[in-house]
């Protein structure tokens, strides 16, 4: 593993045992040529998963862009970060076991949609809006119904 910090193409680990959630395998290294120390994540991977944009442009699954885009709709939100990890997990073994290696965009956005609605309501609208887009205030009012289930308050 090359060293972040000053590029040696040899670094040794010096402490490994799995992640909190048993889906990696955390490692503590340390570089011996500039003394750095970081920490690296060995996960299982399935399959080779390439996402189709709706564009039709094609482009490898990328595990660290779907947490920036889940961390992002959760930041400051009182979530865990272990369940979130867990949930990520989650979708991901999803999509491996759908035995395509091709997986259409909108798919990733509709199981991240469902996981984070039992996850938390707050960030479901935030990724509901980027990822379906709102334009105005009313696309708010529809997803916010739809949490509801469609049940207005009566205030009179």
């Amino acid at each position: 593993m090359r060293c972040p910090f000053c590029g040696h193409d040899d670094t040794q680990v010096k402490d490994s045992r799995p992640s909190e959630d048993n889906s990696a395998i955390r490692r503590r290294r340390h570089c011996p040529e500039c003394g750095g120390r970081f920490t690296t994540f060995e996960r299982v991977q399935l399959r080779e998963l390439i996402v189709v944009k709706k564009s039709g442009r094609r482009e490898p699954f990328d595990r660290d862009k779907l947490e920036r885009s889940i961390n992002h709709a959760l930041r400051k939100r009182p979530v865990e970060q272990d369940r979130v990890d867990r949930m990520i997990t989650g979708i991901v073994r999803r999509l491996e076991s759908m035995g395509e290696n091709e997986v259409p965009s909108p798919m990733i956005g509709e199981l991240v949609m469902q996981a984070l609605s039992s996850l938390d309501k707050v960030a479901y609208v935030r990724f509901a809006s980027v990822y379906k887009n709102f334009r105005e205030a009313k696309d708010f009012e529809t997803i916010l119904g739809e949490i509801h289930g469609g049940v207005e308050d009566d205030k009179d």
